[in-house]
């Protein structure tokens, strides 16, 4: 069986409610194993035979069937994920301000342009650096005042968009390799 970080889009906000332990047992009864959430915004540790993509349509459905409402996830194998938790870019705001340095994970590899497009919109100092499939950003002035929003990064890459910030990638680290 393979360990994957599973990340949701979007849940438990406004109306679209799905208490992680109804999760948690809704992924058990698709068949995953190990099953393990992360605070309420749709982290999930858990284990499975099937590659990524066939994880992703499943949790996707799981979502879908057990709580009405559409949430996109996107997997990454433990072995992604531990590369991710071993430095980002931005090792000095790793130590100096954690919550303000999100991991951004999309359903497809961003184009090799992504992080110079997103940097076009930054007005806070906000520095981006794609490194293979990841998009790290620095949200200097912080990410509630950021113009470089969820749906601007949907569009430069193309696939929806997803972040964490390095408290949480350290976290979900922990668990995935536990």
């Amino acid at each position: 069986m393979t360990r994957y970080v599973v990340l949701m889009r979007a849940i438990n906000t406004g109306k679209r409610k799905a208490p992680m332990a109804d999760l948690r047992d809704a992924c058990r009864d698709a068949g995953f194993a190990d099953v393990e959430s992360y605070i309420q915004s749709g982290n999930l540790v858990l284990s499975s035979d099937e590659d990524a993509a066939a994880v992703e349509a499943a949790i996707e459905r799981v979502v879908q069937d057990r709580f009405g409402f559409f949430a996109e996830a996107i997997a990454r194998t433990a072995k992604q994920w531990s590369a991710y938790a071993a430095g980002s870019p931005f090792p000095e705001v790793e130590a100096e301000r954690p919550g303000y340095l999100h991991l951004c994970l999309a359903k497809r590899v961003p184009n090799t342009e992504a992080a110079e497009q997103l940097m076009t919109r930054a007005t806070l100092g906000e520095r981006v650096v794609l490194v293979g499939d990841a998009l790290w950003v620095d949200f200097k002035g912080g990410a509630g005042q950021s113009k470089l929003l969820p749906g601007v990064f949907d569009k430069i890459v193309g696939s929806t968009v997803t972040a964490r910030n390095w408290n949480t990638v350290l976290k979900l680290q922990a668990m995935a390799s536990a």
